[in-house]
Order: structure tokens, then sequence, then C-alpha cells
């Protein structure tokens, strides 16, 4: 009975607290009160039900023989669409706050909203080496299922609850792309429903214009209903060797090397300071060193980005033996290192122990939360963004970064209102990655502290200028999440400068401006500047602000333009800068 009283009496003393501080003062400024108490347990229901409903549909067969159904309800959406005159633009129905991307789509609110309840595996074929999925369908659905019989995707990007529609429209990179390239050329077919309502189905060879148009267009062009997409056969472990790099130039070089070796499965590297880097390099194995093996996705094991840190602390190399599964979900529990800011005592080794196993709270469920304070907060202080640059350029992109992005990091838990009340799961690749972030989505930032710069190392462009140097009162913020990918010379919104394959790479950068008068639009306009300059990509979950001309001078939209064009799409959907440039979102 006692212990009951106490509860009780605990929760009496939350609610007068609430209600003398009032719930938007909790949220804004002790947001860990409200995740740990409210969004872990709510978010943990979330994932039960997704799983249990995604395991019985599959058992029971039920998912294919319901996709036609579902695809012709969409169909007949559209074309009730038409006969109505089609007076506004149509768009996907699923809520924004939905998406793992960082804002939320005005044009939901004055968009013909088209309902698509397609979140199902549809097919495994082994022979064929393919899986056949619906858009709806999660990295952590594919890979519970996959791994289990065996298989995987050759490129699988982190984080749980990115979408294979997402991750075709938007975009998506995992340590692996550098193999394989991004996720869109994984896949080898495409279904849609089509402006006028008809169904197509594109592949390289079959509607082939189309097939190359759709990555990245942002359900510009059509509806995905499905995907087919290559899988190969799946290992127990990752061998995964860990070595600390200094010095700008030896981390370029190093990286770019291990980049290109063979036998590399997975390349991926975490840059704490401009001078420091731990590079990982991994392949797929079967047999483990049982004093090696590290089941880094156990709930009470350190965050992976806190884990890789110690080797750089510590100067030592190390190998480790990760289950599959767990590499591949390695920065979803810390959701790449933005949970220290929701959750500043959240790899505390007592909290990971009895409350590791609700993390992470659900990114959708942080942007319900969110309010408008809250994200007029984050718009201002915070800074999320993956660009796409040639490797070879990899140098001069890095001081860049630290240049125009004038952020730092802080220790988790004392970066004042901002940081308690931002939370940069928010976000959610980033993918950056998201794109980890996602899809649009995936994203990272970590903790180092500020670093004086006495003499600024100096280091040459590809065209012989000297890189420029940090301002002596600048600050970082750190790790950057580098990852290596292989972007073939294929048509489309995305393609290298020449008729080449060549090595590109995903630099992430998030944090919180601590300078004085920051101001976000120009400091990311100078950034959006330097990308196209050498060729390279901004991913398009994030914040935006280059005008038309600026945004279709960095992408190719040749073909893009002209199915626009063919298949009805001008009056049916909004071009793709007018889903994602600044003033679309908030």
């Amino acid at each position: 009975m006692e212990p009951a009283v106490s509860l009780a009496v605990c929760a009496l003393l939350f609610l007068l607290w609430i209600r003398v501080k009032g719930l938007e003062f909790v949220i804004i400024h002790q947001r860990w009160v409200f995740v740990c108490l409210f969004l872990l347990p709510l978010s943990l229901i979330f994932d039960i039900y997704y799983y249990v409903r995604a395991w019985v549909v599959f058992k029971l067969n039920s998912a294919p023989r319901l996709h036609e159904q579902r695809v012709r309800n969409i169909q007949k959406q559209v074309r009730e669409w038409k006969e109505q005159g089609s007076k506004t633009f149509m768009c996907t129905g699923r809520p924004g706050w939905l998406t793992v991307s960082l804002r939320v789509g005005k044009y939901k609110k004055t968009h013909k909203n088209i309902m698509i309840n397609l979140m199902d595996i549809l097919e495994v074929d082994t022979k064929k080496q393919i899986v056949r999925v619906e858009p709806l369908v999660t990295m952590g659905q594919v890979t519970a299922l996959l791994n289990s019989i065996g298989w995987t995707l050759p490129v699988l990007p982190e984080l749980d609850d990115l979408t294979v529609g997402g991750l075709i429209m938007g975009t998506g990179i995992e340590s692996s792309s550098h193999k394989y390239g991004l996720f869109q050329h994984i896949c080898t077919a495409y279904e849609l429903v089509l402006a006028d309502g008809s169904f197509v189905r594109c592949t390289p060879s079959e509607n082939s214009d189309l097939f190359y148009a759709v990555p990245w267009s942002c359900g510009t062009l059509g509806f995905l209903v499905a995907a087919e997409i290559r899988i190969i056969p799946a290992k127990k472990y990752v061998k995964l060797r860990f070595e600390p790099v200094r010095g700008l130039e030896a981390i370029c070089d190093k990286f770019a090397l291990e980049a290109q070796r063979p036998e590399n499965d997975f390349v991926e590297g975490l840059l704490y300071s401009l001078e420091e880097a731990v590079i990982m390099t991994g392949s797929m194995t079967d047999k483990a060193e049982p004093s090696k093996l590290n089941s880094i996705g156990n709930y009470y094991k350190p965050w992976f980005f806190k884990h890789v840190e110690n080797y750089l602390k510590t100067n030592q190399e190390g190998l480790e033996y990760i289950p599959l599964r767990h590499y591949y979900h390695r920065h979803t529990r810390s959701i790449f290192w933005e949970l220290q800011d929701i959750i500043p005592f959240g790899n505390n080794p007592v909290f990971r122990y009895f409350f590791g196993w609700m993390v992470p709270p659900k990114i959708s469920l942080l942007k319900l939360t969110q309010g408008e304070t809250l994200r007029k907060l984050y718009e201002q202080h915070h800074v999320v963004q993956d660009m796409l640059v040639p490797m070879k350029c990899l140098q001069q992109a890095l001081h860049t970064f630290q240049n125009d992005i004038h952020v730092s990091q802080g220790q988790a838990g004392s970066s004042g209102v901002v940081g308690g009340a931002l939370g940069r799961g928010l976000a959610g690749g980033l993918r950056l990655r998201a794109a980890r972030r996602g899809s649009l989505e995936t994203l990272p930032s970590l903790p180092v502290a500020r670093k004086e710069w006495a003499e600024p190392p100096m280091s040459l462009s590809p065209v012989g200028e000297k890189a420029p140097t940090p301002p002596p009162w600048s600050t970082q913020v750190y790790p950057i999440w580098l990852c290596p990918f292989i972007l073939p010379s294929q048509p489309g919104l995305v393609h290298p400068k020449g008729d080449e394959t060549e090595l590109y790479i995903d630099i992430g950068a998030y944090g919180e401006p601590r300078v004085k008068h920051f101001e976000a639009r120009s400091c990311m306009r100078q950034l959006e500047k330097f990308v196209r300059s050498v060729h390279g990509f901004q991913m398009l979950y994030a914040d935006c602000y280059m005008n038309r001309e600026e945004f279709w001078e960095m992408f190719d939209g040749s073909l893009y333009h002209k199915l626009r064009k063919q298949l009805g799409c001008e009056d049916a959907f909004p071009e793709v800068y007018d889903k994602i440039c600044k003033a679309a979102r908030h």
C-alpha cells in the first residue's frame, strides 16, 4: 500500500508543478521529463504494435492479397480528384508529423490528400534475389525479416523508422554505399499510380526514363505503391576495425583509400575535430572471436558514438565482432547523437540498465509534441545539413563546413534552453542520414571541446588555392558523419558531372550556433554555394535556402521536367522545389 501512496503523491506533485510552471515551460525547459514519462512508453507501444502487425501479416500472407485492392483504392481517389476538376495539387495523406524529417510540409493543409495505407513486405524471392515491398515499410521491418532468413539489403540506412518510400523519393545512404551506391541504386523496379490514375511499372529497361527520374522527386511524378529491391546473402557478424587518425590530410587520404578497398563491406568515419577522426572498416563474417564479440545494440550498452570515441581517447586501434542487425542500427538508440540533448543523462549506465529498453523515443512523436515555440527555437538555433560532395573535394569541404557553420557542441545537458528544449532528435536520418539521415531524413551532432587555432592548418584545394582557415573565434560541432558512396553516371536529378562513375562522400554537420547574431540563412547559403561549385548535392530533408534558379543549377532537371510535361504532372503535383524550399515547410 505504501508504494502506491508514494507513487500517487509523486504524481500529484508532478501535476501541481506542471500547473504552476505551465505545460509549455516543462516541454521547452525540462523536455527530458516529458520524454521519459510519456513519449518513451508511448514509443514502445507503437513499436510493439507495428512489429507484431508486420509479423502477423507476413505469416498469414494477407499483404499480397490486399495489395492490389489497396492500389485500386488509390487509383479511385486520383480519378475522383480529376472528376472534381483537379482544383488543387495532390499529395500523400500521411500526416507530416509521422515522417522522419525535420519539418512539416505546409502543403498538406492545402493539397488534396490521397490516403496510401501501404506498409507491408509483399514477397521475398531468394532465387531472383529480390524483395518486393510497399512504400511505408520501414528499415526495422526489413532487417527483422530478412536477417532472420539469412538475407539483407546491400544498402540499409541506420534508423529503424526510415521508410522505403522516403529513401526512394528522397534518398538513403549507408556505410556500404561505397560499393553499392545510394538506396535508389539497389532498386530494380518501381510501381506507381500516375496523375491520371493509371498504374505503371518501370525498370531500367521498361519505362526507363521514369525509373531514373523517380529518385529525389519527392512524390511529384506519381504515387509510389511498391518497389523491388535487390537482396544479398547475409552473415551473422560484422568484423569491425576501429582506427584513430590524426591530421586532416591523413584523415582524407586514409578515408579515400579505405573507400576503394574491395574487401571492405562497410566504411564509415566520425570526425571528432578537424584534426581527429576514427575511421571504421568492416566486413561480414559468420565466425567471431568470443572475446571480441560486442552486441552493441543491447539496451544497456553505451551509445555507439561514445563507444567509438573511446578509441580516439586511448589512441588505440580496435577490432570487434558486432551482430549484423546490431551494426545496421548502431545509431538508432541514440538517434545518432541527438538524444543526448533531449535526455542529457541517457548514456549514464544507471539510466541504460533501467530504462534503456524504451529508448529511443519515436521521432514522429517528438515532432508531434514540439509546439510552435519549440519549433521556432529549433529553426533559429539549430543546424542540420547533409551535403554530398566529390571525394576529391573532402579536405576543402571540411574546412568550408567549419568556417560557414559557426556552431559549437557544448557538453550534453549544458546547452541551456536551446539544448534542453530543442532535442535534436526531432530530425531523424539525417541520415542527417533519415537520410541517417532517411529518406528526407537522417541527422547527427556530438560534443567536442572548443579547439583553439594558434597556427591554423592550411590545405590546397583542387585548384591550388589555400583552403580558408578557421577564424580564432569560430567554434564547431562534432562529430561530423562521413560516409562514402559511389555515384553512377545515370540519367536523373543526381549524377556526376562527367560520364563516369565517381566516388562521393556524405558530410553530415549538425549543431547549435554559438555565435552572437547567428544568421542561418546567410550561413547556409554560403555552404550551398560551395556545394554547387564542386558539383555536389544537398539532401532535401534539410532546410534549403536556395532560390529556384540555384536549385536547378545543383540538380539536373532535364529528364524530370520532360516527364512532368509528358505525364500531366504539372497540374497534378507541385514541382519538387516547391515541396522542399524553406517557404514550403514549418
